[in-house]
């Protein structure tokens, strides 16, 4: 594990071109995208300290050696995990992929896995970023019905497996557009997705129950797998906030807050998603981690949304008449039970059986609501710490900061003190230096005039001499 490790980080194995020229470079070409390089020391570098931590969590194990790949790493087609097929073609060729493998080695999936999942994070990143300030007066969103909706879907059952997908087609033709045909002759039954809401209910009305190719096939609205529900949401999230919220992970089709029959808000919401995978992206994101939607420290709870068929219903054409349990139930049609009868008793034993259940039920709401407000207060409480704690450090930083200019300050004075010492110091020297040499010149001049003076001694003498004679 540690030589895979430490392959992982040294790539000159799996960079030729980074390789010193004076080793010998195998004939293999690397096509496998690499995080940012840099040739100094062959080592893996990122532009900040968060791509570098990302990459450290993804990232796949580090890639086998050449004696562990059983091959000779001056010849390409001993190579087993580098090219397609047995042999020695060598050829890893375009069309076997972006990365040149027709299925690619682990280490080049698991890459590939990791690299596209540290982009989708990046995207996400920046998305989530972009939100991050104010969301004071959102655009209010225009409920305009759009084609091709996940409510458009219809759920065609008990189809013959003879069936083709031209004549499900043909069949829907009279009711609008039709997209997404899915059809499983095996199971007997199909997907399609109209236009309109409306056309699609004009389908299930006239086209359910019809026999066609010899059965009564079944059409009803398909469920919704690509919506969420949305919980503890504060009463200052509204419809556009949710979506502009959860648009991150994917194109929203719907997005409504739930509120009672006064317009007040439930903390309940529904979005739900063009296609599937942003839902379960949404919904592992917001579980895995604490995404909060306002100021308060209230994470939102995302589950899946199980949904409730309040139109059709079950009616007696789609009821299972062939269960032993449907006669026996059907027996005996609906009355009021004989007081003091047995089935009065056990009757009242069933409803107080409900009873407690709602009593039970409304106590463990009351006491969730008590320890609700608990932790409120709690966070309230450590949320003023937090704050109070924050300036503080702001104060102990500008006091920090006052002390250091403060040495910063008579650090300069010191040192302008002692240069200012040394000029003096200099000056006086230079002074000194300067009267030393001007005496020295005196001393100079003074003793050349008494040796002048002394030399012209004895010509006064032999002058008057010379006068006389």
């Amino acid at each position: 594990m540690a030589s895979n490790m430490s392959e992982t980080v040294d790539i000159s194995n799996s960079r030729p071109e980074l390789m010193p020229s004076n080793v010998m470079q195998p004939t293999r070409q690397n096509t496998n995208p690499r995080p940012n390089m840099n040739n100094s020391g062959n080592k893996q570098r990122f532009n900040n300290q968060e791509q570098q931590n990302r990459y450290a969590l993804n990232k796949p194990e580090g890639r086998k050696s050449e004696k562990e790949n059983n091959g000779n790493p001056e010849d390409p087609a001993s190579r087993k995990d580098s090219f397609n097929g047995a042999g020695g073609s060598g050829n890893r060729g375009s069309k076997n992929g972006k990365y040149g493998y027709k299925n690619g080695t682990k280490d080049d999936r698991e890459y590939k896995h990791s690299y596209n999942k540290q982009a989708a994070d990046d995207r996400l990143l920046e998305k989530i970023l972009s939100l991050s300030g104010p969301t004071l007066d959102l655009a209010p969103s225009i409920n305009t019905e759009r084609k091709f909706q996940n409510k458009c879907r219809l759920y065609i059952g008990n189809v013959s497996s003879e069936i083709t997908e031209e004549e499900i087609l043909e069949l829907f033709k009279p009711f609008g557009e039709s997209t997404e045909l899915f059809l499983n002759k095996e199971k007997n039954f199909a997907f399609i997705r109209m236009d309109y809401k409306s056309n699609a209910e004009k389908a299930k009305n006239e086209l359910d129950g019809q026999f066609f190719k010899g059965r009564a096939i079944k059409v009803r609205f398909a469920p919704i797998n690509a919506a969420i529900r949305v919980k503890c949401l504060n009463s200052a999230v509204t419809n556009e906030l949710l979506e502009l919220a959860f648009s991150i992970f994917g194109e929203i089709e719907r997005a409504v807050v739930l509120v009672d029959d006064r317009g007040n808000s439930k903390n309940e919401g529904i979005i739900e998603f063009t296609r599937k995978p942003a839902a379960v992206q949404a919904l592992k994101r917001c579980q895995d981690g604490v995404f909060f939607l306002t100021q308060s420290l209230k994470p939102v709870i995302v589950e899946p949304l199980d949904l409730i068929d309040d139109e059709d219903g079950l009616s007696e054409k789609s009821i299972n008449k062939k269960l032993s349990d449907y006669f026996k139930q059907r027996s005996i049609g609906p009355r009021f039970a004989t007081i003091g009868s047995f089935e009065f008793e056990y009757g009242t034993r069933w409803k107080q059986l409900y009873e407690m259940y709602k009593q039970k039920e409304e106590a463990l709401q009351k006491e969730l609501k008590l320890e609700e407000e608990k932790l409120e207060a709690q966070m309230e409480f450590a949320r003023y710490e937090n704050e109070t704690e924050i300036l503080r450090e702001q104060l102990r930083q500008r006091e920090a900061d006052r002390e250091r200019q403060k040495q910063e300050w008579e650090m300069k004075e010191r040192h302008a003190e002692e240069q200012r010492r040394c000029d003096e110091e200099s000056m006086r020297r230079q002074t000194e230096e300067m009267h030393l040499r001007i005496q020295q010149q005196d001393d100079e001049l003074r003793r050349r005039h008494q040796e002048n003076s002394i030399f012209m001694q004895p010509l006064e003498v032999y002058l008057p001499l010379c006068t006389c004679t």
